[in-house]
C-alpha cells in the first residue's frame, strides 16, 4: 500500500445524524473527514437538492403535509417503478417546509431522535458550509438520475455547472464530480468544471444512460472492470468508485490492481459499521442496528490499496487508516 485512502463522509456522518442534514455534515467536519458527499437531485424550479433520491417519502415528513397529498403520483425512475414524492414537483420554497427524517429507522434508532430537527438543503448551503469550515474539506458530489432529468427538461450538467460557477467553486480542488452515468460527467467537464470526475460502478446492471441509448446492447457494469474496460474509462475519466461486494468477491483485489494500472484512481463505498451492512461471519448478535466486526471489514478493504472509501461513520474509518 503506497498511500493510506482518503475518508469520505457518505451524505455526511449519516451513521450517527439523518443524511444530508446540516448537522450530519457538520459531524463529518468535526469528527475529520476529508471530504464529504452529497447526492444531488433537482426542485421544480431548477434548485439543486441534497437528497439520496428524487422520491422523498422516505428522508422527509412529505407524507405529513396535507397540503402536498395532490402531489404522490407513480413515475418510472432508471427503469423502475416509484410512487411517492419527488423533489421535480416542489419549488425550493415548498421543499423548504420539510423536514429532514431518518431513512433507516429500524437499524439507526438513535438517529430517530433527531428525525425533524432539521431541514433539507440546498447545494449552495453546503458549499457555504464547506467555504465556511476551519479547515479544508473536500466535496464529492454525485450526480442522481442525470439521464431521467434530462428527458424532463432538467439537464443537471448545466444546472451543476452554473452552481458551481456561481459560487467561485468551477475550478476549485476541493471539487470531484461522481455518476453512475458517464455522459453526463463528460458534459460538466465540457462545461468548463474541472473537478476529478469518478464513474460509479454497481456490483451489477447497466448504467441508465447506456440502457437508453443501446437498450439490449447496453454495456453492463461488468464490462467497465475488465483490463480493457477500464483503459477506456482512464481516457475520459480520473476515477473509479465500486461497490464493496466487487472488491469482496475473489478476485476483488485484482480490480483495484487493474485501474491502478490504468491510471485510474479507484475508490470504494460504502463502509458501515452496523451488523444489518456486513457479512454473517462479522456480525456480533442479532441486532441489524448494532455495530458488529466493522474493523476487520473497514481494515481488509483499506490494505487492498484503495485511494479512498465512503464511511457512514467517519471517524471509526478513520481510526482504522490511521492504525494502518
Amino acid at each position: 500500500m503506497t498511500s493510506l485512502p482518503l475518508v469520505i463522509a457518505h451524505r455526511g456522518a449519516s451513521g450517527y445524524r439523518p443524511e444530508h442534514t446540516r448537522a450530519a455534515y457538520e459531524l463529518a467536519s468535526e469528527q475529520g473527514a476529508d471530504a464529504v458527499e452529497p447526492d444531488i437531485v433537482v426542485s421544480k424550479d431548477r434548485v439543486l437538492v441534497l437528497r439520496h433520491e428524487n422520491e422523498i417519502s422516505e428522508t422527509t415528513d412529505v407524507a405529513a403535509h396535507r397540503e402536498f397529498a395532490d402531489r404522490r403520483t407513480t413515475k418510472y425512475i432508471d427503469g423502475q417503478k416509484l410512487t411517492g414524492w419527488f423533489t421535480e414537483d416542489f419549488t425550493w420554497a415548498e421543499l423548504s417546509t420539510l423536514r429532514a427524517t431518518e431513512r433507516l429507522p429500524k437499524i439507526r434508532t438513535a438517529n430517530v431522535r433527531h428525525t425533524g430537527d432539521q431541514g433539507i438543503l440546498r447545494l449552495t448551503d453546503l458549499l457555504d458550509l464547506l467555504d465556511g469550515a476551519d479547515r479544508r474539506i473536500g466535496m464529492v458530489a454525485e450526480i442522481k438520475h442525470a439521464t431521467y432529468f434530462e428527458s424532463i427538461g432538467m439537464p443537471l450538467d448545466e444546472l451543476f455547472a452554473g452552481e458551481l460557477s456561481a459560487a467561485g467553486w468551477e475550478s476549485d480542488g476541493r471539487l470531484t464530480i461522481e455518476c453512475f452515468e458517464k455522459t453526463v460527467l463528460l458534459k460538466i467537464r465540457e462545461r468548463g468544471i474541472r473537478g476529478g470526475l469518478v464513474f460509479l460502478v454497481e456490483a451489477s446492471g447497466a448504467p441508465a444512460d447506456q440502457v437508453a441509448a443501446r437498450g439490449k446492447e447496453a454495456l453492463q457494469y461488468a464490462d467497465y472492470l475488465t483490463r480493457e474496460g477500464l483503459e477506456e474509462l482512464a481516457a475520459t475519466v480520473d476515477g473509479v468508485s465500486v461497490n464493496k461486494h466487487i472488491l469482496q468477491k475473489p478476485g476483488g483485489a485484482d480490480v483495484v490492481s487493474l485501474a491502478h494500472e490504468a491510471g485510474l484512481s479507484v475508490f470504494c463505498w460504502t463502509l458501515r459499521a452496523e451488523n444489518s451492512f456486513l457479512a454473517k461471519g462479522l456480525r456480533h448478535g442479532s441486532t441489524p442496528g448494532d455495530f458488529g466486526d466493522w474493523r476487520r471489514e473497514f481494515e481488509s478493504i483499506m490494505r487492498m490499496g484503495v485511494d479512498g472509501v465512503f464511511a457512514d461513520q467517519p471517524d471509526l474509518a478513520i481510526e482504522v487508516r490511521d492504525s494502518l
